[in-house]
């Protein structure tokens, strides 16, 4: 061999080593990553990083429907992912899952299973990409996919084994966020739902009693109905939360007029104000807001409810939406505001953790802790934020952003 040959091959076998070192760090991270958003972004920063791709991404299978959902890409916005679906059947990804085996495509515009609906609508142009299966206990759970090698290059047997590798411990990772989010909730759930099942078995006890007076018996069975209401509501917003926090749920993004649905959850709560004669106002510049319309108006009817529970008798609410200064890209910023008795700084940081609850107002149904998680929950989903300003005495404004462009 000769003297150059004899370098090259110490470089690459260097360059190995460091990929391997490197890749034994990033399992590491991996391991020790609970939130399941938070490992998805690792794992394509890693996949782009090892292979020398200037783009990743990573596709999960959604076992209740089969389908295949881009999940997190590297170089995309996770709100620009959303919906975005590809075949089993006609796509390199559905081909991997159904074989359980990499693919390597050097030249895409040469590969008949290649999906270009996704560069499309991404406004993306892949050359050549790398996909590999990750898999679990056998079962194959998605694909990683590393995009266009750097310089042009092909991704060669190296760049291979060290995506093997990588999503073997990325798919076990996966999993463990997973089933850590369904344990710890599942705990969490089962303690909240002991308070008004407890309460449903005493009535029920007291109602089996002969010498219970007649309306004694009318005011149990009306906190049975209450108590049932609870539940189902509270179960409600589990199903929601759990949906949410494990990347189940697919926004239906659609233009809408942000007024109109403002206006819209403002009939909604307006029989609850009257009982407190609380009165709402609201100055809402004419936008068209780019969301899931459903999911803004579950936030937005969110925050009434808590502002009109949380007030004082005769207070006030004004909404408020304007063009965001805050942010680069175009994003409506909204502002709830009360004239409540303000929030002490130790409960807002604690405000939109899982089942944290204010102590209730005299007389106001009790909440299940869960409204403003899950608030907080699709407008992040949104790509957007959710935060407060709260004066003990002076009252809380609670505001939220979500992408927009002014109506025209």
């Amino acid at each position: 061999m000769t003297q150059t040959g004899t370098q090259d091959a110490n470089s690459t076998l260097t360059g190995l080593v460091t990929r391997y070192e490197r890749i034994f760090e990033i399992t590491r991270q991996l391991n020790s990553t609970l939130d399941h958003q938070a490992l998805l972004r690792q794992i394509v920063r890693a996949a782009a990083e090892l292979t020398h791709a200037e783009d990743s991404s990573l596709l999960l299978l959604e076992a209740a429907t089969g389908e295949l959902y881009f999940e997190m890409a590297l170089n995309v916005a996770s709100t620009d992912l959303e919906r975005i679906s590809v075949p089993i059947d006609g796509s390199i990804a559905g081909w991997v899952v159904r074989h359980g085996e990499p693919r390597v495509i050097q030249d895409v515009t040469r590969e008949p299973h290649f999906f270009k609906q996704v560069d499309d609508q991404l406004q993306f142009r892949t050359r050549n990409l790398l996909a590999i299966p990750l898999k679990t206990q056998g079962t194959t759970i998605g694909v990683l996919e590393a995009l266009n090698k750097r310089d042009n290059s092909r991704f060669d047997d190296a760049d291979i084994k060290i995506m093997t590798i990588l999503a073997g411990h990325a798919a076990i990772a996966i999993e463990n966020t997973r089933l850590f989010q369904q344990s710890d909730f599942m705990a969490e759930m089962v303690h909240e739902l002991r308070t008004p099942l407890a309460a449903l078995k005493t009535t029920t006890v007291l109602l089996k009693s002969p010498q219970i007076p007649s309306e004694r018996r009318g005011e149990l069975i009306d906190t049975m109905a209450q108590e049932t209401e609870r539940l189902i509501r509270m179960t409600n917003e589990f199903l929601d939360l759990s949906r949410l926090e494990s990347g189940r749920v697919r926004l239906d993004v659609s233009r809408f007029e942000l007024l109109s649905l403002i206006e819209e959850c403002g009939v909604i709560v307006a029989p609850q104000a009257g009982d407190r004669d609380i009165t709402m106002s609201a100055s809402v510049e004419p936008f068209i807001v780019e969301a899931d319309r459903g999911k803004v108006k579950q936030v937005m009817l969110n925050l009434l409810t808590n502002a009109i529970k949380y007030n004082r008798p005769g207070g006030s609410i004004h909404v408020a939406a304007y063009l965001s200064t805050r942010h680069d890209d175009p994003f409506v910023e909204v502002a709830v505001a009360d004239s409540g008795p303000g929030i002490n700084r130790a409960d807002q940081k604690m405000l939109f953790q899982k089942f944290f609850r204010i102590a209730d107002s005299p007389g106001a149904p009790q909440g299940t802790g869960l409204g403003l998680t899950i608030a907080k929950r699709i407008v992040e989903a949104h790509g957007g934020m959710i935060w407060l300003d709260s004066e003990l005495g002076v009252g809380s404004t609670f505001y939220f952003t979500l992408p927009s462009s002014p109506s025209v």
